[in-house]
């Protein structure tokens, strides 16, 4: 996490400060969260760092190397945050689940909504304690923000949204075939061409409510 240091002086000798501070519990809960989902996905883990400079991401490293060990079945690797950014460009089906510290995070995950096609395709879940019987409380968003300069106009993408909803019933309520039921028709709809015109350069593109139809369509 991020901690704010202030700036101090003026002209040439004006500095700003922040520091990037990380305990071991705070790597651990993330990273056990990412390893549980690599399980009930393909099995694979990426940890992204920059171990090779930073010593919180030293710590990262060795922490997630020790949690590794509860988890056998799944395939760990580590990987630098500058050669992640140009691997995910250059062979992104070789990446299942990427678990890394927030900075690095906020900045893969924009680059990742390219590889997608637009932001406005990806959900996203800020998730926190496990409650018992395997649930996860959760905050489920589109990973973009509010597009005040297309609302109301029947413009914007409701996959991220759509999609975040999946993810919501997955992960915090367990209802898995729901969830499955929402992603295979945001699926349908892809293929159909059906879509708004950040995902249609050509051609005259879906409004946000026959998408969500659509949708809906898909899912009955």
């Amino acid at each position: 996490m991020g901690e704010n240091g202030g700036a101090a002086g003026a002209g040439g000798a004006e500095t700003a400060l922040n520091s990037m501070v990380y305990s071991r519990g705070e790597i651990e809960r993330v990273c056990r969260m990412a390893f549980e989902l690599a399980r009930n996905r393909r099995g694979k883990l990426t940890s992204v760092d920059k171990a090779n400079v930073l010593e919180n991401s030293q710590l990262w490293r060795r922490v997630v190397n020790q949690m590794a060990a509860e988890y056998p079945d799944i395939e760990l690797e580590h990987m630098l945050v500058d050669n992640c950014a140009m691997q995910l460009l250059l062979r992104p089906t070789a990446f299942d689940v990427v678990v890394t510290e927030n900075l690095f995070g906020d900045i893969l995950s924009d680059e990742g909504s390219v590889l997608a096609g637009s932001i406005g395709m990806l959900p996203s879940a800020s998730i926190g304690s496990q409650l018992p019987g395997g649930a996860w409380r959760g905050l489920y968003e589109p990973v973009h923000g509010s597009a005040p300069d297309i609302a109301g106009q029947g413009k914007a993408n409701p996959l991220a949204a759509i999609g975040s909803s999946a993810a919501m019933l997955k992960y915090s309520f367990g209802l898995t075939e729901e969830a499955a039921a929402i992603n295979d028709a945001v699926s349908a709809v892809l293929a159909s061409g059906r879509v708004t015109a950040d995902l249609k350069p050509a051609g005259p593109p879906a409004s946000t409510e026959e998408v969500g139809r659509a949708i809906c369509a898909a899912i009955n």
